[in-house]
């Protein structure tokens, strides 16, 4: 009899042990799902815009690169307004649509274009903040000129734009 009464306390025990790794168990994997739910649907919405961009860059003929300002020096303007004493001397590259024939003929940047070119930039540069001039916000100084310049000379006719060179002083 002593031997049945440990039996009989033993299952309960046993039983009342297996239901909370259970919940545990479950817990855990309802955790999982839910984590690579929200992963999953993070990076498709976050990845989409990126993978969209490339691929309409990639989308398009050759373009025809033209380097703003003096060929050595690049472009040089005072940033932060009048009475800020800072300087920047930028080399900026454009890469421009060559099926615009009023902005390229024959691979050459048409005057017309290239004094709108510069004007649009350099009013750009010169209204942007010294803040605005970190490092990691010059994708947002390229997609602004991208768009200005789209503006300017009609849109479509500005593939990309480059900063090949930066000084800030």
């Amino acid at each position: 009899m002593a031997d049945e009464e440990k039996t009989e306390e033993a299952a309960p025990a046993e039983g009342g042990k297996k239901f909370p790794i259970i919940i545990v168990v479950v817990l855990i994997l309802v955790g999982l799902v839910l984590a690579g739910g929200i992963s999953y649907f993070v990076t498709t919405q976050f990845m989409s815009t990126g993978t969209q961009q490339a691929a309409e860059n990639r989308n398009h003929d050759p373009g025809v690169f033209v380097k703003l300002g003096d060929p050595k020096e690049g472009i040089i303007a005072n940033v932060g307004g009048i009475k800020a004493s800072r300087f920047l001397k930028v080399g900026i590259t454009v890469e421009l649509n060559p099926d615009r024939e009023e902005n390229v003929l024959d691979g050459k940047l048409q005057p017309a274009a290239e004094t709108k070119i510069m004007d649009t930039t350099l009013q750009n540069i010169r209204t942007v903040k010294v803040e605005e001039l970190d490092a990691s916000r010059q994708d947002d100084l390229k997609a602004k000129l991208k768009a200005e310049l789209n503006k300017a000379l009609g849109e479509g006719s500005v593939y990309d734009v480059y900063i090949t060179s930066f000084l800030l002083q």
